[in-house]
């Protein structure tokens, strides 16, 4: 009987620690799922963001939405990739016009990119920062307050940042380029300091750094400086075949870039057998290698610690994405 009465008198104590150790799960898995549901972002851009001149253009096009029905994935469908193989949950969205700047996206399409509050945003202007002004950022710099104006009305806490995006072979090699004489790294130093001077023009914005990535491929031979003269050996070109976009290489060092800025995680984790850039036809090593820049560059940054180890292998052997969303 004493025993039967211990048992009965332990039987609260055993339930309310089962119940305890239920609530705690549940609430682990709620955090997770937090933790997991990164919110929405927009990609504000031109033929930059939706990767004319490679198969990235339309790679994966249903995992994203485009605002203007144009049926583009573009980088943004290689962010969503890079993010779900991270356990990451982002709703992506892009908005997109070949050949303009957000002065352009103010005027035209304000009302598609104003139908709804966004968490985070990402915006890029015309590739030499003015097409009647090369060169000069003032465009930009108005620009860029006003459509954070807009973004913060919706979104007090939206996330806004802005790409550095790269330069242009043909406006440095080339004898019509506005660069022409200078060397590339000149004008990678020029768009980035448009975009500095933007961001600090309005506070709480962040510069992506994917034409100093560039350059640093170049520098540590990862990728070739000038397609005019031949590509080197083990090298990749950067641009495709107009020396003025990106290649599949370009865009996919410009998603790595925006993967680290963004979600504040190391590209390296993806591992070298990352599931889009075997679809998209890069090899193993060419992927790491890219990794490794995207890395680098985030690193001097101080986005990325550059202590980090690099990560454990996640796969063995290369194969197709899983999932589209």
């Amino acid at each position: 009987m004493p025993r039967m009465a211990a048992e009965r008198s332990n039987a609260p104590i055993l339930h309310r620690s089962r119940w305890g150790a239920q609530c705690a799960l549940l609430l682990a898995l709620l955090i997770a799922a937090a933790d997991s549901s990164a919110g929405s972002i927009l990609f504000i851009g031109n033929s930059f963001t939706f990767a004319y001149g490679s198969p990235v253009r339309y790679y994966r096009a249903e995992s994203v939405t485009d605002l203007n029905g144009e049926g583009q994935g573009g980088v943004p469908a290689l962010f969503k990739s890079f993010t779900t193989q991270a356990g990451l949950s982002y709703e992506v969205y892009l908005e997109t016009q070949p050949g303009v700047g957000i002065d352009w996206h103010l005027e035209h399409k304000l009302d598609v990119i104003g139908q709804r509050p966004w968490d985070s945003v990402v915006m890029h202007g015309f590739s030499t920062l003015d097409p009647k002004k090369p060169g000069d950022p003032s465009v930009l710099i108005a620009s860029v307050q006003q459509m954070a104006s807009a973004l913060r009305a919706k979104n007090p806490k939206v996330e806004i940042r802005v790409m550095a995006t790269w330069p242009r072979a043909d406006q440095t090699y080339q004898p019509q380029g506005a660069w022409y004489g200078k060397s590339i790294e000149t004008m990678a130093h020029d768009l980035r300091d448009g975009y500095n001077r933007a961001a600090a023009a309005t506070p709480g914005i962040g510069v992506v750094p994917v034409g100093d990535a560039w350059i640093r491929a170049m520098h540590t031979g990862v990728a070739d400086a000038n397609p005019y003269d031949g590509i080197d050996a083990g090298k990749v070109n950067l641009w495709t075949y107009d020396s003025y976009h990106a290649s599949t290489y370009g865009y996919y060092l410009e998603a790595l870039v925006l993967f680290g800025s963004i979600t504040g995680k190391d590209p390296r984790l993806l591992g070298e057998f990352e599931c889009s850039g075997f679809e998209l036809g890069l090899s193993a090593p060419q992927v790491g290698a890219l990794q490794q820049v995207a890395f680098d560059q985030l690193a001097a940054e101080g986005t990325l610690s550059a202590a980090l180890a690099k990560p454990p292998v996640r796969a063995t052997s290369p194969a197709k994405c899983s999932a589209l969303r």
